[in-house]
């Protein structure tokens, strides 16, 4: 099935009671049981929904993986995949990850034992060379998060098989239509949904994707366990804003082009990160007077954090979704002070770029 009806009709895609072609909101707790132990496939809702269930159903098949996983936030997916491992176990990170990811590594998972490296996953050499004896994941995020690096993902799954390894790709800024781990060799994948896959600002939740039943398995334990799950009724947003990630997909990404075209022609732009896949740019300018400027003067794309919905938004990383890391290591990185990220929406590609010229 071609991805434009899969993400339609893939997973459990109505009701099979009634035929609905919208699966309904099972707004419940628990479920009634036949008698001790005896139930209908559900018992208590965080261990399981419907609803929820369409909907990790649906993701899995779109990754391509073995099973699907719906929580409360991507950085709980995040987290959730994190207590796979115990105490003494090192991990190798992007080093231009998202500030979330690393916070909640840095500041929580540090202080239960937990170690991590900084790497350049781009470079296979530098990914060889941090393997210690006591490594145990390689966690990558391509593109990375805001400079737009790109990782081999093949090079890395066969790393991480080659040292036994487990290879996980946050998936957020391409999305299985643009790009699909698992079939590269990735063991797991995660994505903050509240970005492309929800796709209209009105929700946050998080998706992993598993590529054995042994995972699944682990993945099921640890998140009945923590019980960092998504309701049914933003399990029920999602599976909406999924139905048509491909046709915004598509408008976003010809929107990007045409405003990195754009940009290319101003000389106060000193640099743009864009890979020329995908509907987020990242660009330098001159000064960092010039950058506040721009986010201080733009009227229809809003200056906000996130990124992936249908509206443009803007945002000065540093200052924003990178200031939990510390100055001197987004330095060190690029991210600097006059670093503008753009996340394209699907409006005329003509008024963004409107916009963009009140402010530069």
């Amino acid at each position: 099935m071609n991805f434009y009806s899969k993400v339609i009709h893939g997973g459990i895609s109505e009701d099979a009671a009634t035929g609905a072609v919208s699966v309904p909101i099972y707004q419940t707790s628990t479920y009634r049981q036949q008698s001790i132990g005896k139930h209908k496939g559900y018992e208590y809702s965080r261990t399981g929904n419907p609803t929820r269930h369409a909907l990790e159903t649906l993701i899995a098949e779109l990754e391509g993986g073995i099973a699907g996983f719906a929580f409360a936030s991507g950085l709980a997916a995040l987290s959730t995949i994190i207590m796979l491992f115990k105490s003494g176990d090192h991990i190798l990170l992007s080093d231009n990850v998202y500030g979330g990811t690393f916070r909640v590594i840095d500041k929580v998972f540090v202080n239960l034992g937990i170690r991590y490296s900084l790497v350049d996953t781009s470079n296979l050499a530098e990914v060889e060379a941090a393997i210690a004896s006591d490594t145990k994941a390689i966690f990558i995020e391509t593109p990375t998060n805001p400079l737009m690096k790109l990782t081999d993902l093949a090079a890395i799954a066969q790393i991480a098989k080659k040292h036994g390894l487990l290879s996980v790709v946050d998936n957020t800024f391409f999305t299985p239509y643009l790009q699909r781990p698992i079939e590269h060799g990735i063991d797991v994948v995660v994505h903050s949904a509240t970005k492309y896959l929800g796709g209209h600002s009105d929700l946050v939740a998080g998706l992993v994707v598993v590529n054995t039943k042994e995972l699944q398995e682990k993945m099921h334990f640890v998140q009945n366990a923590v019980g960092a799950i998504l309701g049914p009724q933003d399990s029920w947003l999602l599976i909406r804003g999924i139905k048509t990630l491909a046709i915004r997909m598509d408008k976003a990404q010809d929107n990007a082009k045409k405003i990195a075209a754009f940009l290319e022609t101003l000389p106060q732009v000193k640099h743009i990160y864009y890979p020329g896949t995908g509907a987020m740019i990242s660009f330098e300018l001159d000064t960092a007077e010039a950058a506040h400027k721009l986010l201080e003067k733009v009227q229809m794309i809003a200056l906000a954090e996130s990124l992936g919905g249908v509206e443009s938004l803007i945002s000065l990383p540093a200052a924003m979704t990178h200031a939990s890391i510390p100055k001197d290591q987004r330095e060190k990185l690029g991210i600097s002070d006059s670093l503008v990220r753009l996340s394209l929406g699907i409006e005329d590609a003509d008024d963004i770029i409107a916009d963009l010229k009140l402010g530069l």
